[in-house]
């Protein structure tokens, strides 16, 4: 009974079953598509979940090689090595940019780092002693930095994707479970409806064939019963008055009748 129930409030006509058709047919591409869709979505959200893991995995190693470095390099070139530093950078060798990138029709967020090629010009920090160690410190905080943008990228597209595959899932949802079994259902309705009136216009069609025939029947039996009662009494339609009758008048006089 739910099913029946679930309807469009339609007027049952041939128009209106064509457009219903045209509905399911765009409900039909549609919900394909969305599937799609989904797929592909989830196909690129576990590729880069993969990736989030295994990025997670190596910077845990990367930072500890960096904070290891840092502090060889507090313990040669001592701990007035960070205002030494802090006074020969001017600006940020490293510059992230954000751009987007389209997986099925979804826009992902991705940072990009760039290098600045007057990077180099403070290579001479600590020169006087822990030279070396402060330039593998820094290396190795360029590569952290590198990991921790990409890691920010995939965790971006990662909630980004998360959001859309949800959003697609609702879709394709409706599609399947509200929408097409409405449609179908009002279908069905129509098409009741319409074979309903197709019979009742042959059980009309079919009665006033009936009557006709009847009245047919009716007009042929009362023409032969006309016929046969003229010919049991036969129409008497006066006398012709000619000569001949008017001279056996004149010549059979009345004796009583006197002029």
């Amino acid at each position: 009974m739910s099913g029946q129930t679930q309807r469009l409030n339609v007027v049952p006509t041939v128009t209106m079953l064509g457009v219903v058709k045209a509905r399911l047919v765009g409900a039909t591409r549609g919900h394909a598509l969305l599937k799609k869709k989904s797929d592909a979505l989830t196909v690129q959200f576990r590729q880069i979940l993969k990736k989030i893991v295994s990025t997670k995995e190596s910077m845990g190693d990367i930072m500890k090689t960096s904070s290891f470095a840092l502090t060889e390099a507090k313990y040669v070139a001592g701990d007035n090595i960070k205002h030494v530093v802090l006074e020969n950078v001017k600006e940020a060798s490293l510059r992230v940019r954000s751009r987007q990138e389209n997986v099925a029709g979804v826009k992902l967020p991705k940072f990009d780092y760039t290098a600045d090629g007057e990077a180099t010009k403070n290579d001479l920090t600590g020169l006087a002693r822990g030279g070396q160690q402060v330039q593998q410190c820094r290396a190795a905080y360029i590569k952290a930095i590198e990991v921790l943008v990409e890691l920010a990228s995939l965790q971006t597209s990662f909630l980004t994707l998360d959001e859309a595959i949800k959003t697609t899932n609702r879709r394709v949802n409706a599609l399947e479970n509200v929408v097409k079994p409405r449609l179908e259902n009002t279908i069905s309705y129509i098409k009741g409806e319409l074979d309903e009136l197709e019979r009742e216009d042959f059980f009309r069609l079919k009665k006033i064939q009936g009557y006709k025939k009847r009245e047919i029947e009716r007009q042929m039996q009362l023409q032969a019963t006309k016929e046969q009662l003229g010919d049991k009494f036969p129409l008497h339609k006066g006398v012709s008055f000619n000569s001949q009758n008017l001279l056996s008048v004149a010549a059979n006089k009345d004796d009583d009748i006197i002029f």
